[in-house]
Parts: structure tokens; C-alpha cells; sequence
């Protein structure tokens, strides 16, 4: 088993809805920050990134068949090296979209994490996920709309300018399924688009929002 599909867009940009539609099409297991989550014994991958260490991508992602969202996305180069015949799928949505659910999700995560009480392994990944996320992504400027934004936006132009066209998806869930069934040649099934991943569940997954 090898990734077939690698993930290139932020967290907040329907990840977790097209995770479950790749899973349905047969492009499962899907890599997601959840299963760092469930598997502590991927943090130490993650951390090693941060570290500059060499990693051994195909060890990483051995047993996936599709990687989407942080923290894969952070290396789409890397894995699109690694893994020269998967595809990529840049995940975006409209910018404000984008943006007020980043800010009340990740952004406000990355702010206030430290204060909260997590699992170790959980406030390992914490840690990493602010540095990759929070500074080398964001420049530390996670909190501020047009910092995000510029971040959000030229992710995308470096996507568009290193990837061939014939292998690159950018794709906004809410197109639903006829596009990426397309890129990816397959049928398209019945029923609607996954749909996954609200505020609520995001907070659940991480142990809950602090208020």
C-alpha cells in the first residue's frame, strides 16, 4: 500500500468531509490530524519533522492509501517527491468562509492550548503543531485575518506553481462529488457528499472547547 492521493490544503478547508469521500472511494485508510490523535505513536514522526530530522515518508505513511489535511499538508512537497505517481488535491474554500472557522477552531486552539489539560501525546502534537502550523506557516500571525489569509493564499499559488496541472485538484467540497470523481477516474457513487466536521466536533476531537 502506497499514498495514491496527498493532501496539500489547510486545516479548516473541509478536510475532514473529503477525508470520509476518499475513504468511501476507495482511497482508505486516509491520513487526517485525527489519527495522530489516535495514535500516539505517530507523534514522534511529527516531531522529528519540526527537528529537521530525515524522515522515511513511506514508513510514515505505510498502511494509508490517501493523506489530507495538517500535519501531511505541511510536507506536500516532500511527499509529492516521495510519492511521484499519487495525485494532489489542494482543498480551498471562499477566503471569509475559510477564515471565521479557522479563527474559531485551529487559531483559537493554537492560542490557548497551553492552558489546557490534554493528554501528553496530545500537547506533544500541540507543541509541533505550533511550530510547523503557528509560526513556520503562519509566521506566528495566526490571530490576525490578513497574516492568515496572505499564509492561506500563497500555499495555494505554490501548490498551482509546482504541481503539473494534469496531476492537481483544487477542489471545494462544496462542488460535491462530479469533480473529484473526474480527476480521480472513478464512478461517481450515489448519495450525497460527505459532510463532516462542524465546530462542535472539532472541539470534541481535541477534549472539549474552554470557555
Amino acid at each position: 500500500m502506497t499514498l495514491k492521493i496527498i493532501g496539500s490544503g489547510f486545516g479548516r478547508t473541509g478536510t475532514r468531509s473529503l477525508k470520509d469521500a476518499l475513504e468511501q472511494l476507495g482511497y482508505g485508510p486516509c491520513h487526517h490530524m485525527e489519527e495522530v490523535f489516535n495514535n500516539p505513536e505517530q507523534v514522534p514522526v511529527w516531531q522529528a519533522v519540526v527537528a529537521g530530522e530525515t524522515v522515511d515518508w513511506h514508513s510514515v505513511y505505510a498502511g494509508y492509501t490517501s493523506q489530507i489535511d495538517w500535519p501531511g499538508s505541511h510536507v506536500w512537497r516532500e511527499l509529492s517527491e516521495a510519492f511521484p505517481d499519487a495525485k494532489v488535491i489542494h482543498s480551498q474554500r471562499p477566503d471569509e468562509s475559510w477564515w471565521n472557522s479557522f479563527s474559531k477552531t485551529i487559531g483559537k486552539l493554537l492560542a490557548i492550548y497551553p492552558e489546557m489539560d490534554q493528554p501528553p501525546h496530545v500537547r506533544n502534537m500541540m507543541d509541533a503543531g505550533m511550530e510547523f502550523i503557528g509560526k513556520r506557516t503562519f509566521g506566528g500571525k495566526f490571530d490576525d485575518r490578513e497574516a492568515a489569509l496572505a499564509a492561506y493564499h500563497l500555499r495555494a499559488k505554490e501548490v498551482r506553481a509546482t504541481i503539473p496541472p494534469e496531476r492537481l485538484l483544487v477542489f471545494d467540497v462544496a462542488e460535491g462529488w462530479e469533480p473529484l470523481c473526474a480527476f480521480l477516474d472513478v464512478p461517481v457513487p450515489e448519495g450525497p457528499f460527505p459532510h463532516r466536521n462542524v465546530e462542535s466536533d472539532f472541539w470534541e476531537t481535541v477534549g472539549g472547547e474552554p470557555h
